[in-house]
């Protein structure tokens, strides 16, 4: 591969990369029956001989159980399953993450576009839901009310952006006047977001022009606050009532701009569930296998499937659920996707045998603890 095809085709990775957007019991003892012994020989006691047979008649044993052992049975645990009451309310912080990377090994060609480049995004947001009403099936209308954000990007080459809510020596501060502001979603009893209701009031704020456009950010979407809010999602009602060692799935899909999508199957199985202070918990860990890939959004710039596939791709993605079975609440819940792409590019220079290797990285985390 000559270094003019080579520029052309590896060059635009590094810029549509950084194009990406952060969305940012223990098994049952069995109860067993004692054995008995074997009865002695009815001869041994009385001669057979001095037994008088009557027809028909049968001997009937001299040792019965005459009443079975006590069964264990199983504890009955609540179901696994987010519950709901008007006018409640708890607050949580939830940190969302996304990083991309480009580095380049080798061989590299003198040429700008083929340099190391990193991109952070960070959005740590502590917010209280109220639930406002439920239905017959559990599901809750909820309003969502902002108490503190916190912002950090940092792009290679670029100046880093951090915000703060809590900084009154902004005036232009666009998440100082976010503070306060709600919105209302639908929420079902297995986490997902069926309903975005109304962001009107807070959405309002965040379009205040600001002087620099870097400080404006996306946050009222329907699709951040359905990643915000159902990341994480519980067995469907007819399911949830699991015990130690019961698992449940559901997909989860990533798209990686040019380098295309990711589908994952997230199995979670719970590891235990214990009584502290009148209270059930269950800790519950998350692994996942490959699921069939979706089909690609139209409007993505995915570079060609032939150059895509001479990339390795490699990766780990795990998480950690603990939930207040009792209270039908989440405690803490986090997930961290880690994916790897690497190419080899073989020399094309007689004078040189080192190859050049191109290296991306991606990582999504997810965090989400309640405080109150």
């Amino acid at each position: 591969m000559t270094p003019h095809r080579t520029s052309c085709y590896l060059a635009p990775i590094t810029a549509c990369l950084l194009l990406l957007a952060a969305g940012c019991a223990p098994g049952e003892k069995v109860a067993v029956k004692p054995q008995i012994e074997p009865q002695k020989q009815i001869a041994e006691v009385i001669p057979q001989e001095k037994v008088p047979a009557t027809a028909g008649e049968t001997l009937k044993p001299q040792l019965q159980l005459e009443e079975q052992l006590p069964q264990t049975e199983t504890p009955t645990t609540p179901p696994l399953a987010l519950k709901f009451t008007p006018q409640d309310s708890t607050t949580y912080k939830v940190i969302t993450e996304a990083q991309q990377s480009v580095k380049w090994r080798g061989d590299v060609p003198d040429n700008p576009d083929f340099k190391d480049a990193v991109k952070l995004d960070r959005l740590e947001m502590t917010f209280t839901q109220q639930i406002q009403s439920t239905d017959v099936n559990g599901n809750a209308v909820a309003k969502i009310t902002v108490e503190g954000l916190k912002y950090h990007s940092a792009t290679t080459d670029k100046p880093t952006v951090d915000l703060d809510s809590s900084d009154q020596n902004d005036p232009n501060n666009p998440l100082g006047k976010i503070i306060g502001q709600s919105y209302i979603i639908e929420i079902s009893t297995t986490g997902e977001v069926t309903k975005i209701l109304d962001v009107k009031q807070a959405d309002a704020v965040l379009k205040i022009p600001s002087p620099d456009p870097k400080k404006t950010l996306a946050l009222f979407t329907p699709d951040i606050i359905k990643e915000r809010h159902g990341t994480l999602v519980l067995p469907e009602p007819d399911k949830n009532q699991l015990h130690t060692g019961d698992s449940w799935s559901n997909i989860k899909t990533f798209s990686f701009g040019p380098m295309g999508s990711s589908s994952y199957e997230k199995i979670y199985t719970l590891k235990e569930i214990k009584d502290i202070n009148n209270r059930q918990l269950t800790i519950a860990e998350m692994t996942t296998i490959p699921a069939p890939e979706t089909p690609q959004d139209p409007h993505s710039k995915q570079l060609e499937v032939d150059f895509l596939d001479t990339f390795d791709n490699t990766g780990t993605y795990t998480g950690r659920l603990k939930f207040d079975l009792t209270a039908g609440k989440v405690e803490k819940y986090s997930e961290r996707l880690d994916s790897k792409w690497s190419v080899v590019i073989p020399p094309d220079k007689k004078d040189t045998d080192e190859p050049t290797v191109l290296m991306m990285g991606a990582i999504r985390l997810y965090d989400l603890e309640k405080i109150d």
